[in-house]
């Protein structure tokens, strides 16, 4: 059974949403889910989990959330090398920038993008709600 972590930032919710509809889509494949936000995940962590789904919304100029979700993930950038994740989040303007960088940053690292990430505008819909279920299904 593949060990899925699913770590987050949400300041409005919209990007939490999309998080438990990515965990439910990897434990409706099989996997052993564990949500985090992400105060409470560490590098330290990785080695525990078979792939990982980070989740962040688009804040200022189109960059990650700077006061956790950020230092967590720069801690963790390290460890990525070979690493099967997803990328998840959403955005309130913009064009998905913010996205397209982060994955920059994810391949330079090493990781294994196994899908397309999942970006909604505001709160998901129900096409971005299915979106992140797959998104979580792919990481099995």
């Amino acid at each position: 059974m593949s060990k899925i972590a699913v770590v987050y930032w949400s300041g409005t919710g919209n990007t939490q949403a999309m998080a438990d509809a990515v965990a439910a889509g990897a434990s409706q494949a099989g996997a052993d889910v564990t949500v985090y936000e992400a105060a409470d995940f560490s590098a330290t962590q990785l080695e525990e989990f078979d792939a990982v789904a980070f989740g962040c919304p688009s804040m200022g100029a189109e960059q990650l959330e700077e006061s956790e979700f950020e230092p967590m993930f720069s801690s963790c950038e390290p460890l990525l090398n070979g690493k099967k994740l997803a990328l998840f989040g959403s955005y309130g303007w913009g064009d998905g920038e913010w996205m397209r960088n982060w994955e920059q940053i994810c391949r330079e690292d090493g990781a294994v993008l196994v899908c397309d990430s999942v970006i909604c505008q505001e709160s998901p819909d129900e096409e971005a709600q299915e979106s992140c279920m797959e998104l979580g299904k792919a990481l099995v």
